[in-house]
């Protein structure tokens, strides 16, 4: 069974100027952010890695170096774990691009599986695929070994709510605050099991 440590990465300069979505656009760190990521390398400390996994945007793989902490491990960079593309969304808040086009986010909170995000940014489910095709992978990779994945909200979300069934438009139900811990485990059947959520 392979145990999954899903680390979202640290606050970035967007997420504390009125939480801007930053989406695929690679947004640095605060300083704030890199605390952050230290605070969970302190808590993953006893824990022995087989592998750690990053998305390649900045904030993820600048979290993923320090949250290691000690680990001689290199860290990976897939491209699947690539927080979600929000089109034009990016760069802006929720209440400016409402304001630009209301039915736009009306429609993508009640069907994100097949509604662009932004208007040409990933559905729900592109972003489920890619991800369940990395975690496939990777359970094959560690049939029994335990992995760090330091990654997206919107990403981490999506997919946790698709392996526990519930629809897609209910994924903000799963909280992931920044450098938040999230456990679960996947069997050899790709069985999906929750066991600790947002965490620090």
């Amino acid at each position: 069974m392979l145990t999954v440590y899903l680390l979202r990465h640290g606050e970035t300069l967007w997420n504390a100027d009125g939480n801007r979505y930053c989406g695929a656009t690679d947004v640095g760190l605060t300083d704030k952010g890199v605390q952050q990521a230290h605070q969970a390398a302190n808590v993953l400390k006893s824990i022995s890695f087989d592998a750690i996994y990053s998305s390649p945007l900045q904030r993820a793989f600048r979290t993923a170096q320090i949250a290691s902490g000690k680990s001689t491990l290199e860290v990976i960079k897939d491209h699947r774990l690539i927080e979600a593309n929000f089109g034009d969304w990016e760069g802006k808040t929720k209440d400016e691009f409402i304001a630009e086009n209301s039915a736009l986010w009306e429609a993508w909170c009640l069907s994100p599986d097949h509604t662009r995000a932004g208007g040409n940014g990933d559905t729900a489910m592109e972003v489920v695929d890619r991800l369940n095709d990395f975690f496939q992978e990777i359970a094959k990779k560690h049939p029994s070994g335990t992995i760090l994945v330091v990654a997206h909200n919107a990403v981490n979300r999506f997919y946790m709510a698709w392996k526990l069934g519930m629809p897609l438009k209910n994924y903000r139900k799963l909280i992931q605050e920044n450098s938040s811990i999230t456990l679960f485990s996947l069997d050899e059947m790709g069985e999906f099991s929750l066991l600790k959520l947002n965490c620090r």
